[in-house]
């Protein structure tokens, strides 16, 4: 199994093939970076599995936020809807969404090109919800059962007539 030495190894390799000297772990594993003024993209490495979960503060929700909103969210993640294989999770004090991705280290160590590719794809993945929740906070006309996530997946398995 993978252990801390590899991970930083497999960081260093980051940084050599990105350039981002911000790609360095702290004493506890994390790496911290901010992304074009938007995000703040974490990478923990978690040496009991040889996982790194990466994980991205999408948004933050007002405390009156639709319903409609979480029903997308949990739609996401109960079904796999626009996630990419990751899951959000909301932090309770802030109500700030967090998306959550796990690489296996030994995959990943193996192709740094596909790893920092699929970085950037959960960056894009996070462009798109943070938009669609921009959206659905934006317009009451959006707050119905008609336009949710989880309406679209129950009416596509015709749990609805």
């Amino acid at each position: 199994m993978p252990n801390r030495e590899d991970y930083d190894r497999f960081l260093a390799e980051v940084r050599k093939e990105t350039g981002i000297g911000a790609m360095t772990a702290d004493e506890s594993g994390l790496v911290t970076m901010r992304v074009d003024d938007k995000y703040n993209v974490n990478l923990q490495f978690v040496e009991a599995t040889g996982r790194i979960l990466c994980f991205v503060e999408v948004a933050t929700l007002p405390a009156d936020a639709p319903k409609e909103v979480y029903r997308d969210l949990l739609a996401g993640g109960l079904f796999g809807k626009d996630t990419a294989g990751g899951y959000f999770t909301l932090e309770a004090e802030s109500e700030s969404v967090v998306y959550n991705y796990f690489f296996d280290l030994e995959t990943a160590a193996k192709d740094v090109d596909d790893f920092v590719s699929t970085l950037e794809k959960i960056l894009q993945l996070c462009d798109t919800w943070c938009e669609r929740i921009n959206s659905k906070l934006s317009d009451p006309a959006s707050h119905g059962e008609g336009g949710s996530l989880l309406g679209e997946f129950v009416q596509s398995q015709h749990i609805i007539p």
